[in-house]
């Protein structure tokens, strides 16, 4: 558990295990604390690294700064280069994938292997004008306003159904965070920082090898935004997982692992019989 500092603002991040390293970086709304349920199988055999991005959980806030992803780019490599690791597998999922695809585009020689759970090539009108509704339900400093927005799309409908116990208690922990007027700013800068998100044009630069992986019910960024960047990114497989929705790992926690595990940890990429 440390800090760094980038231009006097202070990056906190986590470090467990030993072995090949493993980055996993955050959706929109997550922090470090978010892999918690991960860490044990994640570090067991690999060293896994997480970070939290400026305006995310341990990490310093950017109170009345507008910024792009390219900022979030540069606080992986410096965490990455105060580590002194020039080589790594990254994880992502739906934001922190869109900050792993610019990475992997910047920072070709770092990339190891690239896997992409609920991610989008660009910021379309449809993700665009949802993000705008959870800024309008953010001005409300409304918790549950904000929560009724923004948490039921995250999941498929089936999960939320059968877990409606489960829900109706993460509700209870959610609203609260979200009637905090200072943590709804946060969000409201992450949301506005990838407005502008669009690499449709770059995606054939990526040279890693990389696992695309689709919830069948993610209405957030869906199935054929997936199909788009298996399309376009040479090296790439994609895989589809049904009854999942854009909180995929949530839903699917031992397919999330398997997956991430087995493709970051396989030695050989081509077998020959």
């Amino acid at each position: 558990m440390s800090h760094i500092s980038i231009n006097g603002k202070s990056i906190y991040y986590e470090v467990q295990g030993e072995g090949l390293p493993i980055l996993l970086l955050n959706g929109i709304m997550m922090s470090t604390k978010s892999w918690q349920p991960f860490v044990d199988s994640f570090s067991s055999n690999n060293q896994l690294i997480r970070i939290d991005f400026f305006d995310q959980g341990q990490s310093d806030k950017l109170d009345g700064q507008a910024y792009t992803h390219s900022i979030q780019v540069k606080v992986v490599k410096a965490v990455l280069d105060h580590l002194n690791i020039d080589k790594v597998s990254i994880v992502g999922i739906s934001y922190g994938g869109e900050i792993a695809i610019q990475f992997a585009i910047k920072h070709k020689t770092y990339v190891d292997r690239l896997v992409l759970f609920n991610t989008a090539a660009y910021t379309s009108p449809w993700l665009k004008d949802i993000g705008r509704a959870w800024i309008a339900a953010g001005k409300t400093r409304d918790g549950e306003a904000y929560y009724n927005t923004a948490i039921p799309v995250i999941y498929s409908p089936q999960y939320y159904e059968t877990k409606k116990t489960w829900m109706d208690n993460r509700k209870k922990v959610l609203v609260p965070v979200f009637s905090n007027p200072n943590f709804l700013d946060q969000l409201e800068r992450l949301t506005l920082s990838s407005e502008s998100f669009d690499v449709q044009d770059q995606l054939h630069e990526i040279d890693a090898e990389t696992l695309i992986v689709a919830a069948e019910e993610d209405y957030l960024t869906p199935v054929k935004e997936q199909v788009y960047l298996n399309q376009r990114i040479k090296n790439s497989h994609l895989i589809k997982i049904p009854n999942a929705g854009h909180a995929s790992m949530y839903e699917k926690p031992l397919l999330f692992t398997a997956l991430c595990l087995g493709f970051i940890n396989t030695k050989d990429k081509t077998y020959i019989i």
